[in-house]
């Protein structure tokens, strides 16, 4: 185990849009340190945004994130002999990492054409409260509810 934990480290925000969220979102987005190639996509998909909703894309995007942030989630917790599923609440760093991971997921799998017009799409049905990465937000939700009854086994 370690002895101390590592200390965070300062996402610092895009040069486009200025955002700390954008720039997580492409550093998720990439893949075999291909950060060029992120970024094109993550900014395709911002202009897609703005093409089809004639919104601000980083309203749009900052809404995604907020409508797919989960404000409850469970977590195993081991008593005697029996695994229980302890809701909890989720840190804010936590919830932003999980929204982001979500939306991605569910973009990659939708049908489309490119990635960057999935991810818009997706990007474009969190806003409007719907999509793969709100249900998956529900399903969350609803299993922290269904396991209210061992909240007192707080970790």
């Amino acid at each position: 185990m370690r002895r101390a934990k590592p200390e965070k480290r300062e996402t610092l925000p895009d040069p486009r849009y200025n955002s700390a969220n954008v720039q997580t979102m492409v550093q998720h987005v990439l893949k075999s340190g291909k950060k060029s190639v992120a970024i094109g996509l993550v900014y395709d998909a911002m202009d897609l945004i703005k093409e089809r909703t004639e919104k601000s894309p980083l309203e749009v995007f900052d809404g995604a994130l907020k409508n797919v942030s989960p404000v409850m989630e469970v977590r195993p917790r081991r008593v005697g002999g029996a695994t229980y599923q302890v809701p909890m609440e989720v840190s804010s760093e936590r919830r932003t990492t999980l929204a982001i991971r979500w939306l991605l997921s569910a973009a990659r799998e939708r049908s489309g054409k490119s990635f960057s017009d999935k991810l818009a799409g997706e990007l474009i049905d969190a806003f409007n409260e719907t999509g793969a990465a709100i249900r998956k937000r529900d399903e969350t939700h609803k299993m922290a509810e269904a396991n209210r009854a061992f909240s007192h086994y707080r970790i």
